[in-house]
């Protein structure tokens, strides 16, 4: 009889396994993308610049030590840092869940059942020694140990580790991320205040050689060889460009303070130096090869480990389907009274169970965190996608970039000369009456503003070739 209650038992615990591992949710699976061109733009290089430290890119000693002091005490990458440990914990955690749980229990009270319960009835019968009942107040003394563990016979436990694993290391890639971006906005902001600087002196110089054009006019028109309009030009002119060297002091003043919150400290100046702006020389990039993004851009690793995780967290679960095995324990002492506390084995209790128990009837709560989990693996499986095809977009963006910012420098250069000249040709024209002022305002005025674009194409140039570095995945190693 007990045979065929057992194997009764065992039958209906395996139909109700098999019902729970078939009947699972139909989910889509889309396996992801990863190839990229052979090249960019048809470039030659093999050889990737991110695989150069940042030290040795950089070679502006001021540059080098306002990065230092970025990666030092700015407050996003230290609470991305934070992320870190907090990852870290979490594997902690999920390596915990592999291992038995074991704690330990002391407890001391009182018991009193009723007269005409089962229990107070049949104790009522019952002696300890010779002529004595139990007590009608019972003291109960207990201490002892218990432990229980969860078999991980799907590997739910095993699979939720190496998922915490797999995001330890995307929050690794993710700081990595944080630093690259940081060195190349401190960079281009360090840029363009040198320009900011440049194009401030350029001014100054202009509004010298405005305010002497000014004079000359004032002179002529005593000369009665221009009017009243030629001196009211000028000078609004002059005026024009005093109101332009304010909002270029507002810009170095904002541009500085920009620099001051990515280091994380307070206002103060930052050491640069403003002469050789003009002179630099943006350095050559090699581009490397489009699969190499896969292993230099530690945005798509992140978005790779990502993916790994999401793809352990749809195993996991799945694996809520199934039964789980749970198997306790527990051993110590019990009794009434504290001198028969440690008598063995008398007042020895332990106990040993195992239990079986999966979701059978009502399983829409485990259904759902299925379908999100397959959701968020498909969410990642695109992200990773969109991540890689916007790594190559930006590095061929900055390769053309860069090219035609070359051209066009090169170009301005001879503008910015040509025009240079032509503001001594102007002025002397101007004196032996062979141009009128209106052709000296408007020489003045084109010379400046090409002067002020070269200097900005410059900043261009320097800061296209940050961010290629940038794109390339440069900066974090």
């Amino acid at each position: 009889m007990f045979k065929n209650n057992l194997y009764k038992g065992l039958g209906l615990a395996l139909i109700c396994v098999a019902y729970t591992a078939c009947k699972l949710p139909e989910v889509a699976q889309r396996a992801e993308n990863k190839n990229v061109p052979v090249r960019f733009n048809g470039s030659q290089d093999t050889v990737s610049a991110a695989s150069i430290q940042w030290r040795k890119f950089f070679t502006d000693p001021n540059l080098i030590n306002l990065i230092d002091t970025a990666l030092k005490n700015n407050q996003e990458l230290n609470i991305t840092l934070q992320d870190i440990e907090i990852a870290k914990n979490e594997i902690k955690a999920k390596k915990g869940e592999l291992l038995p749980s074991v704690t330990y229990g002391v407890g001391a009270g009182l018991d009193k059942v009723g007269r005409y319960t089962s229990s107070g009835a049949g104790d009522a019968s019952t002696d300890i020694t010779p002529g004595k009942g139990v007590p009608e107040i019972l003291p109960d003394y207990h201490f002892g140990l218990q432990a229980n563990w969860e078999a991980d016979i799907w590997h739910k436990l095993r699979n939720a580790k190496k998922g915490a694993i797999s995001h330890y290391l995307a929050t690794v890639e993710g700081k990595n991320f944080v630093v690259t971006n940081l060195i190349a906005e401190v960079a281009n902001s360090y840029y363009e205040l040198l320009a900011s600087d440049n194009q401030l002196e350029t001014v100054k110089k202009t509004i010298e050689l405005q305010s002497n054009a000014l004079e000359l006019m004032k002179i002529q028109k005593q000369a009665m060889r221009v009017n009243e309009l030629a001196v009211r030009k000028f000078e609004a002119e002059v005026l024009s460009s005093k109101s332009l060297e304010f909002d270029i002091q507002q810009d170095i003043t904002e541009t500085e303070n920009k620099i001051n919150f990515l280091l994380g400290r307070f206002p103060q100046p930052i050491i640069r130096d403003k002469s050789s702006f003009i002179d630099l020389v943006p350095a050559t990039v090699q581009s490397g090869l489009p699969s190499q993004l896969l292993a230099n851009r530690p945005d798509i690793k992140q978005a790779e480990l990502e993916l790994a995780a999401a793809k352990l967290d749809v195993k996991v679960a799945k694996a809520q389907f199934y039964p789980s095995l749970g198997i306790s324990a527990a051993i110590g002492y019990q009794a009434f009274n504290p001198s028969y506390l440690l008598r063995t084995p008398e007042s020895l209790i332990y106990s040993l169970a195992g239990d079986l128990a999966g979701p059978l009837i009502n399983r829409n709560a485990i259904k759902a965190e299925y379908l999100t989990a397959n959701a968020k693996q498909l969410q990642a499986v695109y992200d990773y996608e969109k991540t890689i095809l916007n790594g190559y977009i930006e590095v061929a963006n900055q390769m053309s970039k860069i090219s035609n910012l070359q051209k066009s420098y090169d170009l301005k250069s001879k503008q910015v000369a040509a025009l240079t000249q032509s503001i001594d040709i102007s002025n002397d024209l101007f004196k032996s009456a062979r141009a009128d002022y209106f052709e000296v305002l408007m020489t003045q005025r084109d010379a400046l503003q090409s002067k002020l674009e070269l200097i900005e194409t410059k900043k261009q140039q320097l800061n296209a070739v940050v961010d290629i570095y940038h794109a390339l995945g440069g900066g974090w190693n």
